[in-house]
């Protein structure tokens, strides 16, 4: 987790683009948190961003 978010974004991008998969950045409790897509399963309004690779 990454209480700073500019850090959380780049770091997403990073993932996404790496893993070639679409990846969520959401606020948890303690900060920002990265997770694949199709693995999230958290409430939809602590979502800040979705990154796909292919949507570029």
């Amino acid at each position: 987790m990454s209480k700073n978010l500019t850090l959380a974004q780049n770091h997403a991008w990073t993932l996404a683009k790496t893993l070639m998969v679409c990846v969520v950045l959401f606020r948890g409790e303690n900060g920002f948190s990265v997770l694949p897509s199709d693995e999230f399963d958290g409430n939809a309004g602590s979502i800040v961003h979705e990154y796909d690779p292919f949507g570029v």
